[in-house]
Parts: structure tokens; C-alpha cells; sequence
């Protein structure tokens, strides 16, 4: 019974820090774009000549 007075204060004190990071990450723009990594990896714009006839 005395592990729980350890563990549950450790899976608050984790799940406190995992809201946290996602609140950081939904702040600093990380969710913004979702479509453009998936249509950028599709584009052939950022070849160069040297690669074009590859």
C-alpha cells in the first residue's frame, strides 16, 4: 500500500508533463500545417538541374 503514495504522484507529475508538452507544441505552431509535409515530399520543385536527369 505505501508504493502508492510513490506511484501516484509520479503518473500525476507524468501526465501533468505530457499536457504540458502538448500545450507548448499546440503554441509554438507544430499542428499548423498538417497537409503541406505530405504534399511537399510529392513536389519535384526543390530539384536541382543535376538531378533532373537522374
Amino acid at each position: 500500500m505505501s508504493v502508492l503514495l510513490y506511484l501516484v504522484p509520479m503518473a500525476l507529475a507524468l501526465g501533468l508533463a505530457g499536457l504540458f508538452a502538448f500545450l507548448w507544441s499546440l503554441r509554438a505552431g507544430q499542428y499548423d500545417d498538417m497537409d503541406g509535409a505530405a504534399r511537399r515530399i510529392l513536389s519535384d520543385e526543390d530539384m536541382g538541374k543535376e538531378d533532373m536527369g537522374k
